[in-house]
């Protein structure tokens, strides 16, 4: 089982950035996105069923979309209006038989 996670980087107050995360070795019941800001504990972001429905962090409702494609088995994050406080290290999670599987995070830096 691997979750490779890809296109974090550096963006300036109100640009987007979309991640995505390449899954293998079976198919996640629940794929999500979980950051970790320096000095906190990590936390939710989005996650996403396998049938579709979505649940949110109150800090990214209505700026972050989290999608899947499960042909793929990809997850996606698409992050607008990102602000200073989005700033961390993003990790992508999946949910299989009960186990929690992550990948190796991609950074996102926002910053003037």
């Amino acid at each position: 089982v691997q979750l490779q996670a890809s296109g974090g980087g550096l963006v300036q107050p109100g640009e987007s950035l979309r991640l995505s995360c390449a899954a293998s070795g079976g198919i996640f019941s629940i794929m999500g996105w979980y950051r970790q800001a320096p000095g906190k504990q990590r936390e939710l972001v989005a996650v996403i069923t396998i049938g579709g429905s979505t649940n949110y962090a109150d800090s990214v409702m209505g700026r972050f979309t989290i999608s899947r494609d499960n042909a793929k088995n990809m997850v996606y994050l698409q992050m607008n209006s990102l602000n200073p406080g989005d700033t961390g290290v993003y990790y992508c999670n999946g949910v299989r038989s009960g186990l929690n599987y992550w990948g190796q995070g991609t950074q996102v830096t926002v910053s003037s």
